[in-house]
């Protein structure tokens, strides 16, 4: 018996054992080792770092999440500021769309703009049985429209590629009927309005400027797309230089300003070129000096150019020589007169550029 017994403790002691769990190396499951979610705002980050819009939709096609940021308009807004839309092409007023040709990076896409816009502009209705419009401006993706040989009458804003257009109202008569004397006009696009209360249409809202030179003064209507309607900005006085015929030509933009350069009309008095700017941001006018050694040149030897840093820069052709320099003046930010050379360019021998 004494037998049996050990015989069953063992067997018994046999049985716990093998009854017991085997014993593994513990493993990580799933959720241990799953990473934490990245916040939008850094996944807002990275997006912006991508080089294209193609990359940034290949993104937002990866999952929900990627797509919710991409989709932001906050977002939308912050990468454009980043990243310059391509260049497709050049509208002429006179031959129409020139898409650009390989090896232009944009080229493809530029040829399928071509082939999908419409740019005679036969969806925008006539302003007349037997008017037609003409081009006006161009900004932004949209064509200012409006007849030949009048002065902010009919005039329509419209997009060539999706086809939308939109016939701006007539400027109210009391607005119209502070204009006297009048020197030059001309009607431009200017971007969509800048303050926070418009951010979120910031993408589709447009303004349209109608300027006025008259004999002592400049008066601007400005046209919103947000409100609908025409309202007058402050008027700048130009008694300064009327006795002279300054009149101001050559409209070129930097960094949310348009510039005027100054052409006198009489050679009664020594010249001095003076530049007229519009801050849109402000929608203030304001007259500036060009640097001291160009303020006898020609309108036509000045481009505006933007320097970075947002500051305006000059690119300014040179006739002292034989050869054909160009200056860079950079504005250093004391004020809208201030001017300080940055460098010298002189064209290689042999080149075409005059």
């Amino acid at each position: 018996m004494g037998g049996n017994a050990a015989a069953h403790r063992l067997e018994s002691a046999i049985l716990e054992r093998s009854c017991q769990p085997p014993t593994h190396p513990r493993r990580h499951g799933p959720q241990a080792t799953a990473s934490l979610p990245i916040p939008d705002e850094l996944l807002a980050q990275i997006f912006l770092r991508l080089p294209t819009p193609t990359d940034l939709l290949r993104a937002s096609a990866a999952c929900v999440s990627f797509r919710r940021v991409v989709a932001d308009r906050s977002f939308l807004r912050q990468y454009r500021k980043l990243h310059a839309p391509p260049l497709l092409g050049f509208l002429s007023t006179n031959t129409g769309f020139h898409p650009a040709e390989p090896p232009h990076p944009s080229a493809s896409v530029a040829g399928a703009v071509a082939l999908a816009a419409d740019f005679t502009f036969s969806f925008v209705p006539s302003p007349a049985p037997t008017t037609c419009w003409f081009i006006q401006d161009i900004r932004d993706g949209r064509v200012l429209l409006g007849p030949r040989g009048y002065f902010c009458g009919a005039m329509a804003v419209c997009d060539p590629l999706h086809r939308r257009y939109l016939l701006l109202p007539p400027i109210p008569h009391h607005l119209a009927a502070t204009v006297e004397e009048p020197f030059l006009r001309e009607a431009f696009l200017i971007s969509g309005d800048e303050d926070e209360a418009a951010a979120d249409t910031e993408e589709t809202s447009f303004r349209v400027m109608c300027m006025v030179q008259c004999e002592a003064k400049l008066i601007a209507f400005v046209f919103s797309s947000s409100t609908r309607q025409w309202r007058a900005i402050a008027s700048h006085s130009c008694s300064a230089l009327s006795a002279e015929k300054i009149l101001f030509y050559w409209r070129q933009y930097a960094y949310g300003c348009f510039y005027w350069l100054s052409h006198a009309q009489s050679t009664m008095f020594e010249y001095r070129m003076k530049i007229l700017v519009l801050d849109t941001r402000r929608m203030e006018f304001s007259i500036a000096d060009p640097p001291s050694e160009f303020e006898c040149a020609s309108g036509l030897d000045i481009i505006m150019v933007e320097a970075g840093e947002g500051r305006p820069g000059m690119l300014v052709r040179g006739h002292d020589t034989s050869d054909r320099v160009y200056t860079i003046w950079r504005n250093n930010g004391g004020g809208s007169s201030h001017w300080q050379k940055e460098k010298i360019i002189s064209p290689s021998p042999g080149s075409d550029v005059q």
